[in-house]
């Protein structure tokens, strides 16, 4: 009697799925539907996830970000020029000579026209020292040269080249009421710095009336024990109100947050999207069942039982769902 049944499940499944090529419209419809629910759910996942890989991904395992104790993000920080000048002299840093591997840093946010729309966006320009090439070691200039010192040059991050307007090397922008020459283009590892334009900090000062302040001080140190002795260090000093943490780990918690608003924009889409397809999806079988009526009632003559003709539905439906699936995971 169960061989029986499982018998009559195997046949009439196979007889649905054999026939979907003849209800190919209402069979499209539910596929489609299923596919641009994966679509929009794995799109957002992509997002969140390319976001915080482009974050991390310029993060050293011994590089860190030293900023005033309490901010969340290189723009709430700030320190004077005295306080840079002891902390580099600070035991933990890694060190080329006498010279330790630190950059005190800066930037500000600039208006500049993208190359797509033309309209006007925000990019950021980051005044930095010569260690700051030491410090990043994925940096690597591959058209043109670096800035030199003293000099109203940038060098812009490929991203930044690619999505902005008026970046081509020898091309002349002006930023801060000072005409800035583009004369290299750099790349990081894929990483956030690809985005951002560079130039000498002190010249950066100059031109937004920065005074001798800093926001960060990027630096590289001699392993756990080097950032150990640096943290005390920082924390005995009363003339300091500095953290540090590990670049990766500060890059982590600020990709952290915006991931968390794609994703909060993005699940509840996600959910509204699956809620309508499933009720297509359901209207789609619906139809399909009520345009078999004879078909399902010869069944029934023949001697199947209800319940593997309804199981049989069901199994369609499973199937019109999974090729949904491929074909919205094939198309993202």
């Amino acid at each position: 009697m169960g061989f029986n049944w499982l018998a009559q499940i195997f046949t009439v499944t196979l007889m649905n799925i054999r026939n979907i090529p003849q209800r190919l419209g209402t069979s499209s419809v539910a596929i489609f539907g299923v596919a641009c629910v994966v679509a929009v759910f794995i799109g957002v996942l992509s997002m969140a996830a390319g976001f915080q890989r482009t974050m991390v991904n310029v993060g050293s395992p011994d590089a860190v970000i030293i900023m005033r104790s309490g901010s969340t993000s290189e723009m709430s920080s700030g320190m004077g020029y005295d306080q840079t000048k002891i902390v580099l002299d600070m035991p933990g840093l890694q060190k080329e000579g006498d010279t330790p591997l630190a950059s005190a840093e800066l930037f500000v946010v600039v208006n500049i026209n993208k190359k797509a729309t033309g309209t006007s966006a925000n990019a950021s320009l980051r005044g930095v020292h010569p260690a700051a090439f030491k410090v990043r070691d994925k940096f690597k200039i591959v058209e043109g040269r670096n800035f030199e010192p003293g000099k109203n040059e940038l060098i812009v991050g490929r991203g930044a080249q690619k999505q902005f307007s008026d970046l081509a090397l020898g091309s002349v922008i002006k930023f801060g009421k000072v005409d800035w020459t583009v004369v290299g283009v750099f790349e990081s590892g894929g990483g956030l710095a690809e985005s951002e334009l560079w130039c000498d900090a002190k010249l950066l000062q100059a031109a937004y009336n920065r005074g001798n302040s800093y926001q960060t001080i990027r630096a590289k140190v001699e392993g756990k024990k080097g950032l150990a002795d640096l943290k005390t260090a920082l924390a005995s000093d009363p003339k300091l109100t500095l953290d540090v943490m590990p670049e990766a780990e500060y890059l982590a918690e600020q990709s952290e947050a915006l991931s968390k608003v794609i994703k909060w924009v993005g699940y509840p889409v996600a959910i509204i999207m699956a809620i309508g397809a499933i009720f297509g999806a359901i209207n789609t079988m619906y139809t399909s069942v009520s345009t078999r009526t004879r078909e399902i009632a010869t069944l029934r003559a023949l001697g199947f039982g209800a319940f593997p003709v309804a199981f049989s539905t069901l199994v369609e439906s499973l199937v019109l769902a999974i090729l949904g699936g491929a074909l919205g995971a094939i198309v993202v």
